[in-house]
């Protein structure tokens, strides 16, 4: 079966197809002029969830049964009503911003993160959701505040292979939290990340962490990487405690992050200049790779624009596939691009789409036409 690629943009979700000898180009496109904001090609069943971003008709969730072909709404994470003395609404879901498939113990079960920050679980392969009230009613939560958005949300979700009732999840701004239980119960773990935004009495304080992204390694799960705000961090712990790594070229700042599946020291990132300008160093467009864990990093950029070059890559906009080979990257400026020999030279396959918020490979089971 052929491999897929899901790429979801302002503007639509676009399925590109390695087709022979004509190689990769983009085969179907669904939900043409809706911003989607997040796409699940769910490894377990061949479903692919699509989340839409409708504007005035609010956020709204569209489920694949037959791998892309036809769509069907399905349920969509709400925030439960607020008791009639609380004074005041519930808050509602402005964006879907995270979906991950629980392990293949969990059949239907996903687990969702929004903005405002919400964690909320389907244990009916996304007809019915419910909020992770351990968590939204944490006493810390109140320290969470708003990074790029004016709320915090939950961008990253990590689910432990080994333990599907050990799940992982980063917040913008609120740090990293994780439940050992199946979400009974959460606790805070960014020790040793750095907020240089903050005073100086507060800078290390785990709550106020700001991860742009963070992932897991499959084959070692113990091992997290987290693009942050501040630069690049790593833990062998869990999570339990996170090693700051400087001294990286031409930028420790950005968004995206990938993890080798089966090596843990092996990671890639696309380093950008912050804070305000958020543009490639110099106009030219890298990926770094480290292979050690992070104590060298290398910079790949055969086939990538070395010139005039302003692409900003999104939290969700690089992806790495089962193998380890072959990894996907899709900027704000609708370019898209394809390495299928671990960053050493990437390929572009489209110059035209609308601005990428997420690209997500399929694997081969999940070609089910």
């Amino acid at each position: 079966m052929n491999e897929r690629l899901f790429v979801a943009t302002r503007k639509g979700l676009f399925e590109v197809e390695q087709q022979g000898n004509r190689g990769w180009a983009i085969a179907r496109t669904h939900f043409l002029g809706d911003p989607v904001t997040m796409v699940l090609p769910d490894p377990r069943s061949g479903a692919v969830f699509a989340a839409l971003n409708l504007g005035h008709f609010g956020v709204k969730l569209q489920r694949s049964l037959d791998g892309g072909r036809t769509w069907s709404e399905c349920g969509t994470p709400r925030f439960p009503p607020q008791p009639e003395d609380a004074g005041e609404k519930a808050p509602a879901v402005s964006l879907i911003w995270s979906l991950e498939a629980s392990g293949n113990d969990e059949p239907g079960t996903l687990w969702a993160g929004t903005i405002p920050g919400g964690l909320f679980r389907s244990r009916d392969n996304g007809e019915t959701w419910e909020l992770a009230r351990s968590l939204w009613q944490h006493p810390d939560r109140r320290e969470w505040m708003g990074g790029g958005y004016d709320e915090p949300g939950i961008h990253s979700i990590c689910v432990d292979p080994r333990d599907s009732g050990h799940v992982t999840v980063a917040v913008s701004i609120g740090g990293v939290w994780t439940t050992a239980d199946g979400g009974e119960s959460w606790r805070s773990c960014a020790n040793g990340m750095r907020a240089e935004y903050m005073p100086p009495a507060r800078r290390y304080d785990p709550i106020v962490q700001d991860p742009h992204r963070v992932v897991q390694c499959a084959a070692n799960p113990a091992v997290l990487w987290a693009q942050h705000h501040n630069g690049i961090f790593r833990t062998t712990d869990g999570a339990a405690n996170w090693h700051e790594i400087t001294e990286v070229n031409p930028s420790a700042f950005g968004f995206a992050v990938a993890v080798h599946p089966s090596d843990p020291d092996t990671a890639w990132f696309v380093p950008a200049v912050k804070d305000e300008c958020r543009i490639p160093v110099d106009g030219r467009l890298v990926v770094t790779r480290t292979r050690d864990g992070g104590k060298t990093f290398e910079r790949l950029r055969s086939g990538l624009p070395d010139t005039s070059a302003y692409d900003l890559v999104y939290r969700h906009g690089l992806d790495i596939d089962r193998t380890g080979e072959r990894l996907a990257l899709g900027s704000t400026t609708g370019n898209l691009w394809l390495s299928e020999d671990q960053g050493e030279t990437w390929r572009c396959l489209s110059t035209h789409l609308p601005p990428v918020y997420c690209v997500r490979f399929a694997c081969a089971t999940e070609n089910k036409r």
